[in-house]
């Protein structure tokens, strides 16, 4: 009798820091530490159960808040409508003009 093939897990992501798997693995960037930051951070991690790379998401998501960045392709649209008067607190409209001026 032929065996079956093994049914394959689920990918689950790995708390020790620098070993997270991605289920949407996305562009990836290399970022060097110092030994005390990456202990600092290794941590920090541990004591909120977190990984290093949600630590990393959260830290680069507040410093686009910070600076006014749109941080999703909803938030940058949101933000751009901001930009056109049609959508200002009056409505765009010309302000009226009294007869006699």
């Amino acid at each position: 009798m032929a065996k079956k093939p093994a049914a394959k897990k689920p990918a689950r992501r790995a708390r020790l820091a620098g070993t997270a798997v991605r289920e949407d693995s996305g562009p990836r960037k290399l970022i060097e530490f110092d030994p005390t930051t990456l202990q600092a951070l290794e941590l920090l991690a541990r004591d909120s159960m977190k990984d290093l790379q949600e630590l990393a998401d959260e830290a680069f998501r507040d410093l686009l808040k910070k600076h006014g960045r749109p941080t999703s392709l909803k938030d940058a649209l949101r933000q751009s409508t901001r930009q056109i008067p049609a959508n200002d607190a009056n409505g765009g409209r010309a302000t009226r003009r009294r007869k006699g001026s």
